[in-house]
């Protein structure tokens, strides 16, 4: 397949998803698309035995493309978020149902659904450069991509409120002292880390990792597609708003926000 907004490539036993656009890969139809292509490819393929997603251009993914939000607003600004969540939720779900361990390798900067494909990963090591954001809240919408399930899970609920209320911009190292990601590497060390955790699962017993995450995914994450449902409706709901519209602007005009609550 000609890949335009990710590359794939394949090399002992060994998966590597990378997302390759504009605006530290922000998420768009099109790259959302390859991306549910990628992951059916490496699992369909016997001789991948792991699979690690990452980015390129310095940024792991910044979430949903605004630009391309903006130039659809004109129409109806609920009807990319439609067709943008449908694509992220199947993509959240591929990602869990995939019988092979995938390590999301955080190299830059995640923000918004980029956070929801990276909680949905199994395994997380981040480059000690790299920022965590929620996002959505400060542009008037709410969390998708099972955000507001997996985070939980992850930090607590406490800690989750937190980000969804006061939107703080996470270094790589608080990240780990929270648990949203499982480990960090020095920038010059990082390739070679995720190379190591990558190796070690090539070799492991696959079909015991793959019944156990079936067990997890039963024990923890039973309401995983209810949730997505729910959400889904939400950031449809909420992107028909004043704030919404009030939000994005803003965040492409870099400035501050002036919500008025409508």
């Amino acid at each position: 397949m000609d890949w335009q907004t990710l590359v794939l490539e394949k090399k002992n036993n060994k998966g590597y998803i990378k997302m390759n656009r504009p605006h530290y890969n922000a998420l768009n139809l099109k790259l959302a698309n390859e991306m549910i292509k990628a992951l059916e490819n490496c699992c369909e393929d016997e001789n991948v035995k792991v699979v690690i997603l990452t980015g390129f251009n310095q940024g792991f993914c910044s979430g949903g493309d605004l630009v391309a939000a903006r130039e659809s607003e004109d129409s109806d600004p609920s009807d990319y978020w439609k067709h943008l969540t449908r694509r992220l939720n199947r993509i959240i779900v591929d990602i869990r149902y995939m019988r092979k361990p995938i390590i999301a390798a955080i190299n830059g900067p995640v923000a918004g659904a980029g956070m929801s494909i990276m909680a949905a990963c199994d395994l997380r090591i981040a480059t000690r450069s790299a920022v965590f954001k929620q996002a959505w809240t400060s542009i008037g919408l709410v969390p998708d991509g099972a955000w507001t399930l997996f985070v939980p899970l992850l930090i607590g609920f406490g800690r989750t409120s937190e980000l969804v209320f006061m939107d703080p911009l996470l270094t790589a190292d608080q990240a780990l002292q929270m648990g949203l990601v499982n480990a960090v590497a020095d920038d010059d060390k990082f390739t070679g880390e995720v190379e190591r955790w990558a190796d070690q699962l090539k070799t492991g017993a696959a079909e015991a990792f793959a019944r156990a995450k079936e067990l997890l995914n039963d024990a923890m994450l039973p309401l995983l597609e209810a949730q997505l449902s729910r959400e889904r409706r939400e950031i449809v709901n909420t992107a028909q708003t004043n704030d919404y519209r009030e939000g994005l602007h803003a965040f492409l005009e870099k400035r501050r926000p002036n919500f008025q609550g409508k």
